[in-house]
């Protein structure tokens, strides 16, 4: 995606061209035979899903065919990891490769060793702590954590931050409700750690090697698929 004299380029291929994404599913597939996948296109040719997906369809609010509209289908279907893994921008990660990111973003630290040892803000720790078993509307996570007008400050940058150090992702997007019950507004980000959605063993497998290995890895599969 380009910003062209204020106007926004996507640049993707004609729908029916050979390899082009048709739906959330194809999306899915081939993130997982990849193994990750930013959304936006970058300074990487090909290593993006907007570069893999038909331009005229984004934002065009169709949940089959809009690219937009997907990754919310794909944050709620268990199947990969979304959030801003990527320079700090949205993307996706197969659960083949989440412990190799994991451990390598990590540098092998769970969050509260991580604090323990000077390496995570307060600001940081006010949000995990929040997060054990449960998943939480990102208004609620900014609140409850302390953010906002007489708080801290930073509440973006700060959850991007845990986002690429892969302690955080986005787990949905769903309307808020009011005192009825009643779903009003726009689709808001629900965060969760990649250990309640995929289990912890999973996610902290990677850690029986070196970090930078695993960063090795991660570059090696770029090498090959795009390089």
């Amino acid at each position: 995606m380009a910003n062209e004299s204020g106007t926004w380029i996507m640049r993707g291929i004609p729908w029916n061209s050979k390899g082009c994404l048709h739906s959330a599913e194809d999306a899915m597939d081939f993130i997982e035979k990849t193994g990750f996948l930013p959304l936006f296109k970058n300074e990487i040719p090909g290593f993006s899903v907007e570069e893999h997906t038909a331009s005229d369809y984004w934002w065009s609010g169709d949940a089959k065919r809009d690219p937009w509209e997907w990754r919310e289908q794909i944050a709620r279907s268990g199947r990969v990891c979304y959030g801003k893994f990527f320079d700090r921008k949205a993307g996706f990660i197969s659960k083949e490769w989440l412990p190799v990111f994991a451990n390598y973003r990590r540098d092998g630290y769970d969050f509260d060793a991580r604090f323990e040892d000077g390496y995570a803000s307060l600001r940081e720790k006010k949000i995990m702590d929040l997060f054990d078993s449960n998943e939480l509307f990102s208004n609620a996570v900014r609140h409850l954590a302390g953010f906002g007008k007489d708080g801290e400050k930073g509440f973006e940058g700060t959850i991007t931050a845990l986002q690429m150090q892969l302690y955080l992702c986005v787990r949905d997007f769903r309307q808020r409700t009011n005192k009825k019950g009643e779903p009003y507004g726009w689709p808001v980000a629900v965060y969760t750690t990649p250990e309640h959605l995929f289990g912890k063993k999973l996610i902290t497998s990677g850690y029986r090697e070196e970090p930078v290995k695993s960063g090795d890895k991660i570059k090696k599969r770029i090498k090959e698929l795009w390089g």
